[in-house]
């Protein structure tokens, strides 16, 4: 695990009880573009150590800020008060009528079952979603991710890099 202190992340990108390791991967890639920390909510539908984690996060999982926390008390705990955005289909807002700030956390579901009732109905009003035709039930879960953390980052304008 490469875990830089909480404060220091610009973003973070919670994956609350991922189940599928080359969304993980590729996730922790955008993380990575972003410089937002990845924090995997447990359980885990896959091993840290699995392949297919790493291929889809090719050369960069060395380069991501990450860490595994046990249930969502756990994640509350080491986030300390920030504010949460979560992510969901069934959310009440678009991800871009949100005010993001630095340090933010952004919450994701499990791919097959999304964020249950109990997270979403704490805050109903910070629950986004993407506009989509009927026709789709969702996105991959990696494409949302990268969607939602690219117009964050556009918002704080706080780009890592050259």
């Amino acid at each position: 695990m490469n875990s830089a202190p909480v404060n220091d992340a610009i973003l973070h990108v919670v994956l609350y009880e991922p189940e599928i390791p080359l969304n993980a991967g590729s996730i922790g890639r955008t993380c990575v573009a972003v410089g937002a920390k990845l924090w995997l909510v447990r359980p885990l539908g896959f091993q840290i150590n699995d392949k297919q984690l790493r291929r889809a996060g090719l050369d960069y999982w060395h380069r991501l800020n990450w860490e595994v926390v046990d249930d969502w008390n756990a994640l509350l705990a080491a986030l300390g008060l920030r504010p949460i955005w979560m992510v969901e289909t069934r959310g009440k807002r678009l991800y871009t009528e949100a005010s993001y700030k630095p340090g933010d956390a952004l919450v994701f579901g499990p791919e097959t079952r999304g964020l249950p009732a109990k997270l979403l109905d704490v805050q109903p009003q910070r629950t986004l979603r993407l506009p989509m035709q009927s026709e789709a039930r969702s996105l991959n879960q990696s494409n949302v991710v990268a969607v939602v953390a690219f117009e964050a980052m556009r918002q704080i304008n706080a780009w890592p890099g050259p």
